[in-house]
C-alpha cells in the first residue's frame, strides 16, 4: 500500500479538515474474558428481568443462563474442548441464544448456519470450519444430520427451548464462564460467497464485544426497561451483534419472531409494546404495506443496514409508526457496525453515518492511494470489530485487510462533515456505453412511484453499449403494471443514460436470509435483453 495510506494509519483521518476518527482500538490482548460473561453479568444484576420472549412465553435472564449453562455442560461431555468449534442450526427461537452462549460458556466458537443451507453447504461449512460438533433444531434438522453423518461430525438435535431433560440427564452444568483471551476466536461467520466459495470470517471475543457494547451505547442507548424487537435472523452478523449481543449487553428485553412476517412483526410491537426494531430495508417497506392500525407508539428507534434504504420509505416508515429510523452500514468482517446515523448527532437520510466509536474509515482508489476530497473511492475500514482474517484462507485475507484496513468492495463518497453515502458495490456497477451507471440512485427514483414496493436495477447485455439497465419491480397490492408509465417517471428524476430501458414485474424479489435483496439472483425474463 502506499506511503500516503501508511501515514494515515498512523494519524486521525481527516476528510476536508475535519476529523472523523472515533476513539482508538480498546483491545484487552493478554486478558482473560469470554463474550459468555456479559450474560453472567446480566443475571447477578437483575435475574428476574425478562430476557427472551416468544409469543406468551417470557424467560428471565437467571433462566437464560441456567439454561446456557446445562448446555455448556452438554458441551464439555461431549469431549469438546475449549477452541473447538460447534456449529449452530436454528431459527430465532430460545434455542439458540441458549446454546450460543452455552457453547461460548464452554470456551468454543460457534460456527452459525443459516437452517435452509442445502445438505451439500452445511457440509462445507462444517468441513471447512474444522467443526466437531453441530446443534440443529428438531424442525429445521433433516439437512444437518445428513451434513454430520457425512462429514463425521457430532449431531445433537435439540428442542425449540433447547436441550431435552433427557439429554441433559446426568450432565453437570458449567458454573463458570471458560476464560478466554480477548483475540480468541468466538465465531466464524460464512460471507455470503457472491465471489467464489463462502469464506470464514474469523470473529474474536473482543470484535462482538466491542461491537455490542457500541451498537447499545452508541446506536439504541438502550436501557435494561428497553425490548428490542429480533426480527433478523441470530444466525446473521447484523441479528447477532445489534439484536442478542446488544440486549444481552445492557440487559434488555429480545421478542423473538422465528421467521419474518410484517403482520406478525407489527401485531408483536403492539404486543410486546417494543421499544427497538432492527431490520433492513424489505422489512421496513412491507410493513409499510399493511394495511390497518397497530398501537406502535411505543417504538422509538429503529436501525437498518444490509443494504441503502430508500429515503422515501424511510420518511413514510416514520411518518407512519412515529418513530426515528438510523441508517448505517457494516459487514460480516467488522462485526458488523462500521458506521451509522448517530442519535445525538444531525442525521442525514440517505447516507450511513459517520464511523461509530472504535472504528475508522476513508475512501480509497484502485491503486489503494486515498481517494482525493470529494471523489468517489472504495471504503477501508479499521478498528475494534475488524474481522482477525479468513479462516484457513491466508491468501483472500491479505487481499482483503492491507496495512490493516478492510477493503469493503462499497463504493461511497463522504462530504465534508466525514457522512459517508454508499453508491454501491463494485460488482453491481452497470457500465452503458462507457457511462456508470450505480443501481442504487435509480432504484431511489424508482422507489418513489406510488405503485412499487421492491425494486431491483440491473445491466443486460447489450452488443453495441455493453450493458443496458434493466429493472425488476413489485407493486403494491392492487397496482396496475404500466412499465411505460414507470420508464417515464423514472426517466423525469435521472439523467437519460440512467433509466431502465426495459422494466418487467414480479411477485417478489430474491432475498439472503435477512431479507436483503439478492441483485445477483435477479434474472430478466426469457427473451429481454438489452440489445
Amino acid at each position: 500500500m502506499s506511503g500516503l495510506l501508511r501515514q494515515r494509519v498512523r494519524a486521525a483521518y481527516l476528510v476536508c479538515g475535519v476529523a472523523i476518527r472515533c476513539a482508538g482500538p480498546d483491545r484487552r490482548k493478554g486478558t482473560s474474558m469470554n463474550l459468555a460473561a456479559n450474560l453472567v453479568d446480566a443475571a447477578a444484576r437483575a435475574g428476574d428481568r425478562t430476557a427472551l420472549r416468544v409469543d406468551d412465553e417470557t424467560i428471565s435472564y437467571a433462566e437464560f443462563l441456567a439454561r446456557a449453562q446445562a448446555a455448556a455442560g452438554l458441551v464439555r461431555s461431549m469431549g469438546l474442548a475449549p477452541g473447538d468449534r460447534v456449529g449452530l442450526v436454528a431459527p430465532n427461537v430460545p434455542a439458540y441464544p441458549v446454546i450460543f452462549y452455552g457453547v461460548l460458556l464452554a470456551g468454543c466458537a460457534v460456527v452459525p448456519m443459516n437452517p435452509l443451507l442445502s445438505v451439500r453447504e452445511m457440509g462445507y461449512y462444517l468441513a471447512d470450519s474444522g467443526a466437531r460438533a453441530v446443534f440443529a433444531v428438531s424442525s429445521v434438522a433433516e439437512a444437518a444430520q445428513q451434513a454430520a453423518t457425512e462429514k463425521g461430525v457430532q449431531l445433537v438435535v435439540v428442542e425449540p427451548g433447547g436441550p431435552t431433560p433427557e439429554q441433559l440427564a446426568g450432565v453437570e452444568p458449567l458454573r463458570e464462564a471458560e476464560p478466554r483471551e480477548g483475540s480468541d476466536i468466538a465465531t466464524i461467520l460464512y460471507t455470503s460467497g457472491t465471489t467464489g466459495q463462502p469464506k470464514g470470517a474469523l470473529l474474536t471475543h473482543d470484535n462482538l464485544s466491542s461491537n455490542a457494547r457500541t451498537s447499545t451505547e452508541t446506536l439504541i442507548q438502550g436501557q435494561p426497561d428497553d425490548i428490542v424487537m429480533g426480527c433478523l435472523p441470530l444466525f446473521h452478523v447484523f441479528g447477532l451483534t445489534c439484536g442478542l449481543n446488544a440486549a444481552v449487553t445492557s440487559g434488555m428485553s429480545l421478542a423473538l419472531l422465528p421467521r419474518f412476517d410484517p403482520v406478525k412483526a407489527l401485531e408483536l410491537i403492539a404486543k410486546h409494546r417494543v421499544t427497538i426494531f432492527e431490520g433492513v430495508p424489505t422489512m421496513y417497506a412491507s410493513m409499510l404495506n399493511v394495511e390497518g392500525d397497530f398501537d406502535t407508539s411505543s417504538l422509538r428507534t429503529c436501525l437498518s443496514g444490509g443494504s441503502p434504504l430508500p429515503v422515501e420509505v424511510m420518511r413514510q416508515f416514520e411518518k407512519r409508526f412515529g418513530c426515528q429510523i438510523l441508517e448505517g452500514y457494516g459487514l460480516s468482517e467488522t462485526s458488523p457496525v462500521a458506521s451509522f446515523n448517530q442519535p445525538d448527532r444531525e442525521r442525514k437520510p440517505g447516507t450511513i453515518g459517520r464511523p461509530v466509536r472504535g472504528m475508522e474509515m476513508m475512501l480509497i482508489d484502485d491503486d489503494g492511494n486515498e481517494s482525493a476530497p470529494g471523489e468517489m473511492g472504495e471504503i477501508a475500514i479499521r478498528g475494534e470489530g475488524v474481522m482477525a482474517g479468513y479462516h484457513g484462507k491466508p491468501e483472500a485475507t491479505a487481499e482483503a485487510i492491507v496495512d490493516g484496513w478492510f477493503r469493503s468492495g462499497d463504493l461511497a463518497t463522504v462530504d465534508d462533515e466525514g457522512y459517508y453515502t454508499i453508491v454501491d458495490r463494485k460488482k453491481q456497477l452497470i457500465i452503458r456505453g462507457g457511462y456508470n451507471v450505480y443501481p442504487r440512485e435509480v432504484e431511489e427514483a424508482l422507489y418513489e412511484h406510488p405503485s412499487i414496493v421492491e425494486a431491483a436495477v440491473v445491466g443486460l447485455p447489450h452488443k453495441t453499449l455493453g450493458e443496458e439497465v434493466g429493472a425488476a419491480v413489485a407493486l403494491k397490492d392492487g397496482a396496475v403494471f404500466d412499465p411505460e408509465e414507470i420508464t417515464a417517471f423514472v426517466k423525469e428524476r435521472v439523467a437519460a443514460y440512467k433509466y431502465p430501458r426495459h422494466i418487467w414485474v414480479v411477485e417478489s424479489l430474491p432475498k439472503g436470509p435477512t431479507g436483503k435483496i439478492l441483485h445477483r439472483s435477479v434474472v430478466a425474463p426469457d427473451g429481454v435483453r438489452g440489445d
